[in-house]
């Protein structure tokens, strides 16, 4: 082969290279750019931060604060009986959650979970959990442990109503069954569900579906998002931080314990009255600082939902135990410590659905109206029934978690000051319907009497024709710290 013919190849072979490099150019220039990966979801340091402290304060509200408040309510001789009620509540469903109370309250299902998160299975440093807003999250860990208190002084607040009377093991039986079968059923009935930011992928993917397969296809999945839900959820109706599932269910169902387990001996006969206000007192104001965390922490993050949780929680309960203690002026004539201190609670308790929803001045008038009510019920009706709720149990959670279930559904009307209620699959305030939303709101309460009033009666038949409920006549009347305990509160 000559040189010519040599340069003749390499200048073709040249320009073939040369045709092969700009014909991939041109085709990289029209393929489409590979899209960036998505960004990971970072919580928010203040959001994680407010929960931690909410958390806490939730605990607070407990031990010491319910704690305290119940044990000077009841006579010297049983003080120590109901600290140790109340502490062991909080260790033990502390444990039941973290084995499968989380688990059960809050993966899929109509009325309960399931299994998926038995022992915290999947839950790693950077597990998230959703709030209320699309594409905001906290850390999930911290959400297991927020949610954990409540589980924790749920069952807590019913041991008042039966208090001075049951034996503990009864109690230490009675508490993990009923948050299995009572309390994580309600929990997960009123507030599971999908989160926002599914909801609000599936609604933008139906409106991104080009034709009608897509769209089919986009819709039904966007039912299903919205079907992932519980029961009393589903329904539409509201509870921001738990009116029906803590203070209605543990208010039936202390009503219940009271009315199985009997009165006390010597009620009606003898004097039954607190040995220690002050204690009372400073277990009253610990629950009022507590329950910001619980109120204003259930907004889950550092925002102005949580402000709006916060202030109506000062002005409902000033408004409550005012209300109370002038009611109390006028029918007794004098006004009480003791009045002014469960006016507060009432109005606690009232707002704690409403808090994230009502506007301040709702929220006074929803105080108001509760303190007169629950004064009613915790006098006039108890007393005409005869019914041996020792520490008014059933008088204030239940019905004051009453009022303020279904007050919620009027207060969040946006002509009253409310917020309105967020409909995340079109990405804004939903219209407000009376009816409809009183009527899930009743629908709510009427489901929580009856799960948590049958229920707790088989859980109370149960133990008491197994180990039975109450100790012998002859120890209560020496004293529950002493029979089961061997302790006194006060050696003097």
């Amino acid at each position: 082969m000559t040189c010519k013919t040599l340069l003749r190849a390499g200048l073709a072979g040249l320009a073939a290279l040369s045709i092969a490099v700009l014909l991939n150019d041109a085709a990289l220039a029209q393929a489409p750019a590979a899209a960036p990966a998505a960004p990971a979801i970072v919580p928010n340091k203040g959001d994680n931060s407010w929960m931690l402290v909410s958390t806490i304060l939730v605990l607070v509200m407990t031990v010491p604060g319910l704690a305290l408040f119940y044990a000077g309510l009841v006579r010297a001789k049983n003080a120590l009986s109901v600290l140790a009620h109340v502490f062991y509540a909080v260790c033990i469903v502390s444990i039941i959650w973290v084995i499968y109370g989380y688990s059960l309250t809050f993966t899929g299902g109509t009325y309960i979970g399931g299994f998926d998160k038995i022992f915290l299975k999947g839950v790693t440093l950077e597990s998230l959990a959703a709030t209320f807003s699309v594409g905001v999250n906290i850390t999930e860990l911290i959400y297991i442990c927020f949610q954990m208190t409540f589980a924790a002084i749920t069952p807590a607040l019913i041991v008042g109503a039966f208090a001075e009377r049951m034996k503990f093991s009864a109690v230490a039986l009675f508490v993990p069954l009923w948050v299995t079968f009572v309390y994580f059923p309600m929990a997960h009935m009123v507030w599971y569900w999908a989160g926002p930011d599914a909801i609000d992928a599936a609604a933008k993917a139906l409106a991104a579906a080009a034709d009608g397969a897509a769209k089919t296809a986009a819709q039904a999945k966007l039912d299903e998002v919205l079907a992932d839900a519980g029961k009393i959820f589903s329904w539409g109706a509201i509870d921001f931080a738990g009116g029906t599932v803590v203070h209605i269910n543990a208010g039936i169902a202390g009503l219940v314990g009271a009315l199985i387990v009997g009165k006390r001996t010597g009620f009606g006969r003898e004097l039954m009255s607190p040995h220690s206000l002050v204690m009372t007192f400073v277990g009253a104001c610990l629950l009022w600082v507590g329950w910001f965390g619980f109120n204003a922490g259930s907004n889950l993050e550092a925002s102005g939902g949580a402000a709006l949780a916060m202030i109506n929680t000062f002005v409902c309960t000033a408004a409550a135990g005012v209300s109370w203690m002038f009611a109390e002026w006028v029918v007794k004539g004098k006004p009480s410590l003791l009045g002014a201190l469960s006016g507060a609670i009432a109005g606690l308790v009232a707002i704690t659905p409403a808090a994230g929803f009502a506007g301040p001045m709702g929220a006074i008038v929803l105080g108001l109206l509760v303190g007169v009510v629950c004064l009613f019920f915790c006098s006039t009706v108890k007393n005409a029934l005869g019914y041996d709720d020792a520490l008014d149990v059933f008088g204030i959670h239940c019905i004051g978690g009453i009022i303020g279930a279904i007050g919620t559904g009027i207060l969040v009307a946006p002509a009253l000051g409310g917020t309105g209620i967020m409909d995340y699959a079109i990405g804004k305030i939903a219209d407000y319907d009376f009816s409809t939303q009183v009527i899930a709101q009743i629908k709510a309460v009427l489901l929580t009497l009856v799960w948590s009033g049958i229920g707790s009666a088989i859980i109370f038949k149960v133990i008491d024709v197994t180990i039975g409920l109450r100790p012998t006549v002859e120890a209560e009347r020496e004293g529950l710290d002493l029979t089961d305990h061997g302790e006194r509160a006060y050696n003097m």
